[in-house]
């Protein structure tokens, strides 16, 4: 990989598209610390860490800390990431809709529907975040419309500029803008990691546990890295299925004639499961804030620090019902098999047309179940090492979600560079 950036660095056209993402990032992180009027950013950090286990710490780790720190990119891509997601599954329920995305000019027009759906989910989630934090946090803000209203615009165009930087990234930067700013969110958290370090080991050498700490100061990075390896194995992992075409001859040529694989990623839903499961198991504790009454029984059972396991059970149950559900929507077996028999391919040992399509469907459960398994684990993992009661490695290992996306983009924007460094070293048959 650091070969890959070394010969991109080497290809004018190729470093100033690097250059110019790293540019938009630093902006971004830059503007990710100007505060939003009327808050006061470090009372609700000190407020909003007593929910870090209700989606309000789980938007405020997507957004870099903006989310408690009430800066103008509180809301970050999660408005984005929204409406591309209802987008999409309309675009599967209304025909119309479908018969855009396959089409240049109506993707066009889905993309302005979605840049128009982020900005209403903005201003309605910017909304509620203004009277979150004023109901549950008193005194943050002030009485009066003015202030709500101040809030609410600041916090809605924060989110169209994060959307702006985000496709300005697609167009002239490097990788896949959204995962940049997610990436850059979560790398963001390396700084408080290393002082965490710190203060375990300045703790363990004030108590007389000097070696203890520092021997699980090295288990947690260790486990960082197997984390990180099996991340990357699962991410490139894929079942290949044998595929071979006919020959047919067209006037006076011969087409066909080859054999080829279809690739199925084993996490062909990506990390998507994870976000939609991590929404719904941490939605009663979100309630939770606003019924304080139903404090105690969301500790006993909807908490991550719970002695039951109902939570671990519960989230395991849904990533992997969700990653069922994202491929139901994200992947066509009978399209996919209508193609093979109109380029004239087949899988060996099954007929073209339905044989064909119930094979690939059901090796792509099969692949699924597996990845869905894994994700499962990526986010039990950190709530299973809590239990150990050792803050190194509660703190030091990063979650299944943060993980993924960081090995994803890390992965993404890696094969992004070497197609381009291909195609700009590419000398033909004349050469």
């Amino acid at each position: 990989m650091f070969r890959i950036f070394t010969n991109a660095w080497k290809v004018p056209d190729l470093r100033k598209k690097i250059l110019f993402t790293l540019m938009i990032i630093v902006l971004y992180r830059l503007g990710s610390a100007v505060p939003v009027p009327y808050i006061n950013g470090t009372e609700l950090a000190v407020r909003m860490q007593e929910a870090s286990s209700s989606l309000f710490g789980y938007f405020n780790m997507l957004s870099g800390y903006a989310f408690s720190q009430g800066t103008i990119f509180a809301l970050n891509v999660s408005p984005y990431i929204t409406a591309s997601i209802v987008v999409q599954l309309l675009s599967i329920a209304i025909p119309k809709w479908e018969a855009w995305s396959k089409d240049p000019e109506g993707q066009n027009k889905l993309q302005r529907i979605t840049r128009y759906m982020t900005i209403v989910l903005a201003a309605i989630t910017g909304y509620g975040y203004y009277v979150t934090v004023k109901n549950s946090y008193e005194g943050l803000i002030p009485d009066g419309w003015f202030p709500g209203l101040v809030i609410v615009v600041c916090l809605t165009a924060g989110a169209y500029i994060v959307m702006w930087v985000g496709e300005r990234i697609d167009e002239k930067g490097i990788g896949n803008g959204i995962s940049m700013i997610l990436l850059a969110n979560i790398v963001s958290r390396g700084a408080s990691l290393i002082m965490t370090m710190y203060a375990i080991i300045s703790d363990g050498a004030q108590t007389g546990k000097l070696i203890s700490s520092i021997l699980w100061v090295l288990v947690a990075i260790l486990m960082l890295l197997i984390i990180v390896t099996l991340t990357v194995f699962f991410s490139n992992s894929e079942r290949r299925l044998n595929v071979q075409y006919a020959k047919r001859q067209v006037g006076r040529k011969m087409y066909g004639g080859m054999n080829t694989s279809l690739p199925i990623k084993v996490l062909m839903s990506g990390v998507m499961p994870i976000i939609f499961a991590n929404a719904v198991v941490m939605m009663p504790a979100t309630l939770a804030l606003i019924f304080p009454s139903w404090k105690q029984g969301v500790n006993d059972f909807f908490s991550s620090q719970s002695e039951y396991p109902f939570y671990v059970i519960t989230l395991f149950v849904l990533i992997v019902a969700f990653a069922y559900f994202y491929l139901s929507i994200s992947f066509n077996a009978v399209e996919v098999s209508n193609n093979l028999k109109k380029n004239g391919g087949t899988i060996l040992g099954y007929r073209p047309g339905k044989p064909t399509s119930d094979y690939i469907k059901k090796v792509v459960n099969r692949v699924t179940l597996i990845g869905a398994f894994f994700l499962s684990f990526m986010a039990i993992f950190p709530v299973l090492l809590a239990w150990t009661g050792q803050q190194a490695l509660t703190y030091l290992v990063f979650g299944g979600t943060s993980m993924i996306i960081i090995v994803s983009v890390a992965l993404e924007t890696t094969r992004e560079l070497e197609s381009e460094i291909t195609m700009r070293h590419y000398k033909g048959f004349l050469d």
